[in-house]
């Protein structure tokens, strides 16, 4: 026997892609909640987009005052010259 936590299975309408789903999950981020089939659908409605490439952030990425990029090399394109990745 494992000590794994209980899930129900909830059976719903993922919000990204309109799969009906046997075993959706839900997302709260603040006041903003959604219901996916899959972490790709929820990357797709959550995560940021880099200010350069357009990339969904899923990871650190890097800020200059209100805006996220993928990256330092995005950043500099935008003209953000005082931004390093974490090495």
């Amino acid at each position: 026997m494992t000590n794994a936590p209980h899930l129900e299975e909830t059976t719903g309408t993922c919000d990204v892609c309109g799969n009906t789903y046997d075993d959706v999950f839900t997302i709260t981020q603040a006041n903003r909640v959604g219901v996916f089939d899959s972490f790709e659908c929820a990357i797709h409605a959550f995560a940021p987009s880099c200010a350069h490439c357009g990339c969904r952030i899923i990871g650190h990425g890097v800020q200059a005052g209100e805006r996220i990029f993928c990256c330092a090399h995005c950043a500099e394109h935008q003209g953000e010259d005082r931004l390093a990745d974490r090495a």
